[in-house]
């Protein structure tokens, strides 16, 4: 048997991925979570085979639940089920170590699926997700990614220019350079959509 960890916030699709999983002959769930702090706490109580969450929930994430999985040791593999179809997020769920990302809109039986590969100790990747990882490339250049990075931490640009030896208004040009390529609004827009992204 494959011995599932559910985390997801919310009940109604909590309760239809639990009896989806639950069809399966091969498949035991032994707990479903509201919220990532209770699945970490279950993740080091019952020690699953695999953990299937999403990535917005209260208390962590499903990435920072994925980071801690992976730095704690457990010996359980980790299934993402979103509906955010964005190259960032993947990128950066793949840097927590996560075997598996899938889109909320997939037909249903790929969860399962890709709980028998990922359990198996493959990889399993939304196509479609995948080609944008690779196609949606960053406009920003390194310079530029530094002083955005700095803007949405609150510096100003005066501490920004000092805190990278630049004059006060080559950092406007990077920062509004970064603007137009990102089509943001303001600084706090680019900076958010970059995050995004996974370009910062």
């Amino acid at each position: 048997m494959i011995r599932v960890l559910l985390a997801e916030d919310q009940a109604m699709v909590r309760g239809a991925l639990a009896a989806l999983l639950r069809l399966e002959q091969d498949i035991e769930v032994l707990a479903s979570c509201a919220d990532g702090s209770s699945a970490w706490s279950e993740a080091q109580r019952l020690r699953p085979d695999v953990i299937v969450s999403d990535i917005e929930m209260p208390g962590l994430t499903g990435l920072e639940l994925a980071q801690r999985v992976r730095e704690s040791g457990l010996p359980c593999r980790m299934v993402i089920v979103t509906t955010f179809a964005r190259a960032g997020y993947l990128r950066r769920a793949l840097d927590a170590g996560v075997a598996g990302y899938l889109l909320k809109d997939a037909p249903a039986q790929q969860l399962a699926d890709a709980v028998r590969k990922v359990h198996a100790g493959g990889r399993v990747v939304d196509p479609q997700l995948a080609v944008e990882a690779w196609t949606d490339a960053d406009p920003l250049n390194e310079r530029e990614r530094q002083v955005l990075r700095l803007a949405g931490e609150g510096m100003s640009s005066a501490d920004i220019a000092s805190e990278l030896s630049l004059s006060h208004g080559t950092v406007r040009n990077y920062l509004s350079e970064a603007i137009g390529k990102l089509n943001a609004a303001n600084r706090i827009e680019a900076y958010r959509l970059a995050r995004q992204k996974g370009w910062l």
